[in-house]
């Protein structure tokens, strides 16, 4: 099973994490995913829009869960269970 998920990485950011993130998640370096924000900014301005909007609906990668086991009832332990 795939466990990538595309969240902002706020490891490596410059402004938000979004590029970095987005760079992680396809596997690029994330110069070309800036420098492709950059051109489509400089080219009609929705390289802006794209990154404001992807910043507030990309999460933080401390705020992703982790996924639960399942597990059975032979794992259940109840304390004090006379």
């Amino acid at each position: 099973m795939n466990d990538k998920r595309l969240v902002r990485n706020e490891n490596d950011q410059m402004f938000f994490g979004v590029a970095s993130g987005l760079a992680d998640y396809v596997g690029i370096d994330p110069v070309l995913v800036r420098l492709l924000f950059v051109l489509m900014a400089l080219t009609g301005g929705h390289g802006i829009l794209i990154y404001i909007v992807l910043a507030i609906i990309m999460p933080e990668s401390g705020s992703v869960s982790a996924k639960a086991n399942g597990f059975d009832e032979d794992e259940i332990v109840i304390k004090d269970a006379a």
